[in-house]
């Protein structure tokens, strides 16, 4: 059996990364000729410059809430698409709502690779029960499948009697879908004494996969393996057979930042997932995902060279509300950036005596430590914190390596009030 869907996956690491970075350069030129909105946000941007990861970082994000106030305006999908007349597909909608594009382009989303990756093969039959409706999980799997020579059932969701049934009579031998619903399908089968022993392989996303339930579908000969992706960009990151991370896909550039800014953070660093996709037809730039992850080391032992993302951590939207004023991660990243000493920050919210109480946990470089106890620079930090948040807080400096490596910039430890 082929190991490796093409060549792409076995590049060089460092040719890979010159070629993806030529790609966003590219693709900044292409969006800048052919989206209205991106042709306004890059104005100032000269493609031929971007030719360093660090060019890349000084682009500007692209976020969820800026796709849906964008799309309020008259413009179709608030005017970043860049397809041309009469390739559009479909029209999707995710929650928001945030209305999402796909063209005639062949494996629109690029599932194939990892599909590929998880064994499905020409000739297959893969029973996909993500949603048709609206939303475009259901596409992307019909997408990927069709790509590799796969036949698909149209199974959706629900209606698990059927599901069981349609298993049962047409023997398919892989799953797409949520890993919880390819439990409760084969659960059922148990119950009803349907005989589903064809299903061999799956290909899970949507939701975590928790080891144990990895290995109940493994125990009942189901191989199972996960998926990243999103509505907006498709398919971000997969498992191989070496269930070692999810491997990035060839065909999008991504970047782990710190949550509340644009600044990358080194791997092995807990941050937001920034894409940029490098699909023509809607080029998003710098999408700042919202999850949260981080770039694990080395190499999957399956002789992919890409990175490996650890897997999805969280949401990086930490947005909590304190005296009656919002309190946002990109603010708390902006005190950051103001005071360079501080390496990590978190800003933890009690209640205290019945009044909300916010306290900024600082960590300081090496070479800066000895000025932590400089009360001038607990006050200076302290200044901003209240200039930024518009809501008064103290600053602790803790000691280096003591803050959780997790992503998170604000902490609110207050009690849920009945």
């Amino acid at each position: 059996m082929t190991e490796h869907y093409d060549t792409l996956e076995t590049r060089e690491p460092a040719q890979r990364q010159t070629e993806l970075i030529a790609a966003v350069a590219a693709q900044v030129q292409h969006a800048k000729q052919h989206s209205p909105t991106y042709a306004e946000m890059l104005a100032e941007v000269a493609p031929q410059a971007i030719t360093s990861a660090q060019a890349i970082a000084a682009l500007p994000l692209t976020r969820k809430a800026t796709l849906m106030q964008q799309q309020k305006s008259p413009t179709l999908f608030g005017g970043l698409a860049a397809y041309e007349k009469g390739q559009l597909k479909y029209l999707f909608s995710s929650p928001g709502p945030i209305y999402e594009p796909a063209t005639f382009r062949a494996d629109y989303w690029r599932f194939a690779r990892a599909l590929f990756a998880a064994g499905f093969r020409r000739g297959d039959v893969v029973q996909n029960c993500f949603s048709y409706h609206l939303t475009p999980a259901g596409a992307m799997g019909d997408s990927g499948c069709h790509a590799l020579g796969c036949a698909v059932i149209p199974a959706g969701v629900g209606q698990t009697e059927q599901q069981v049934a349609t298993m049962q009579d047409l023997k398919p031998n892989a799953y797409f879908g949520t890993p919880s619903f390819l439990k409760i399908i084969l659960q059922k089968a148990d119950e009803v004494g349907a005989d589903c022993a064809s299903l061999c392989k799956a290909l899970v996303s949507g939701e975590a996969l928790p080891k144990s339930l990895r290995n109940d579908l493994h125990d009942r000969g189901v191989r199972t393996l996960q998926a990243y992706g999103t509505a907006d960009v498709g398919l971000i990151a997969y498992e191989s057979r070496a269930e070692g991370g999810l491997i990035i896909d060839e065909q999008v550039y991504v970047e782990i930042v710190r949550p509340g800014g644009g600044q990358p953070v080194a791997d092995g660093e807990v941050g937001e997932v920034v894409v940029t996709a490098l699909n023509p037809d809607y080029p998003l730039i710098r999408f700042a995902t919202g999850d949260l992850s981080a770039i694990m080391p080395g190499l999957s032992d399956c002789g992919r060279t890409n990175r490996r993302l650890v897997g999805w951590l969280g949401r990086a939207d930490q947005t909590a509300k304190v005296r009656g004023m919002f309190v946002h991660p990109t603010q708390i990243n902006q005190v950051l950036q103001r005071h360079t000493p501080i390496t990590r920050a978190r800003l933890v919210i009690e209640r205290v005596h019945d009044r909300d109480r916010m306290t900024l946990k600082c960590e300081l470089h090496e070479s800066a430590s000895a000025i932590a106890d400089e009360p001038s620079l607990l006050a200076t930090i302290a200044d901003s914190l209240r200039e930024l948040c518009k809501v008064r807080g103290e600053v602790e400096m803790v000691a280096r390596g003591s803050l959780p490596n997790d992503g998170v910039m604000i902490e609110d430890l207050r009690p849920i009030e009945p």
